[in-house]
């Protein structure tokens, strides 16, 4: 996170012909992989709708503008473009459901914390006990974990789970973060994140996507914990790049651009700058590191961390056009 004041006024100094955030972000950001998409998006939409109806979810009607404008389905297309279509329904419902649960407990975080705690006690003992659900969020959870146990493999369900978790439990810190009146601090503000990506949940989809399971061997690889971690990272920091300007103007606190900001007191545009910088050289260590493992891999190892490098195209990609963001188009990009 660090950055020198040559590094903060060489931003604020270079001249990229672009009009908005989104082009400045485009003009930066380095992408090496193409974009894709799946087949099934629609079929996979309409399920969507159908799954979060079935469980109550959508019954709110700003829960259902939000999905409307977020477009889970669409990013589950663009992330796993091979997908078949049965796989990629559960990752599309799961999308859906922690868009939902992430906004309900930020707000409820923000707001009442209080009751946080039963929100989030809940999804542990669903996820860790399998204890009957009493909330319609709960229920839709309970539906997800039902479902990934039939198609995956006991150990990715397991997988599944202990991510599924790690997510829950980091929703808890950032609550912690968003009461307290000092900032928070850089450093602080990017293990947060990682906790509350929420993309390594969906890494065991990827695995099952692979004609076999992991070897254990492949699976706990030191390199490949470090893939993991760098895609997750690398894919949720690039949607921040692009909703900076939306949490900016909710009071929101994890977010890496946002965390430039405040550590260097600069603008927003040199912030999404520096922060495209750090990514940028996530995305490159994921590149060097992948083809320094490749070598090493079964064909699923292969496949399972093409998945990985899918999140981050992924998350590019339907960042750039999806309403969630809009506001970034309107947000000038001059340094």
């Amino acid at each position: 996170m660090s950055a020198t004041h040559e590094e903060i006024a060489l931003a604020a100094q270079e001249k990229n012909p672009v009009v908005d955030l989104r082009e400045l972000i485009d003009a930066n950001l380095y992408m090496p992989f193409p974009f894709q998409r799946n087949p099934h998006a629609f079929e996979a939409a309409a399920g969507v709708e159908e799954w979060l109806a079935t469980w109550g979810l959508t019954d709110d009607p700003a829960v259902a503008a939000m999905i409307s404008y977020t477009r889970p389905a669409e990013l589950a297309a663009c992330n796993s473009p091979t997908m078949d279509p049965g796989l990629l329904q559960i990752m599309a419902d799961q999308i859906a459901y922690q868009f939902i649960y992430d906004d309900r407990a930020e707000d409820v975080g923000r707001h009442t914390p209080e009751r946080l705690l039963p929100m989030l006690c809940e999804s542990i003992a669903i996820l860790r006990d399998g204890q009957t659900p009493t909330t319609p969020l709960g229920a839709a959870l309970a539906d997800l974990h039902r479902q990934v146990q039939q198609r995956c493999t006991p150990a990715q369900a397991a997988r599944w789970a202990w991510n599924s978790r790690e997510y829950v439990h980091g929703l808890l810190y950032e609550a912690v973060a968003q009461t307290q009146h000092v900032p928070v601090g850089s450093g602080l503000c990017r293990s947060i994140r990682s906790l509350i990506a929420g993309v390594e949940p969906f890494h065991p989809l990827c695995e099952a996507a692979q004609p076999r399971e992991l070897t254990p061997e492949e699976i706990h690889h030191p390199v490949m914990r470090r893939l993991s971690r760098l895609s997750a990272d690398a894919a949720v920091w690039i949607p921040d790049l692009f909703s900076a300007v939306k949490e900016h103007r909710a009071g929101g606190v994890i977010n890496l651009a946002l965390a430039y900001q405040r550590t260097h007191r600069c603008s927003l545009p040199v912030a999404v700058t520096l922060a495209t910088r750090h990514i940028n050289s996530t995305i490159r260590e994921f590149e060097e590191l992948f083809d320094e493992l490749r070598p090493e891999l079964s064909p699923s190892g292969v496949g399972y961390v093409e998945g990985m490098a899918g999140w981050i195209r992924g998350c590019y990609f339907w960042s750039r056009t999806v309403p969630r963001y809009a506001d970034t188009m309107a947000a000038p990009a001059v340094l």
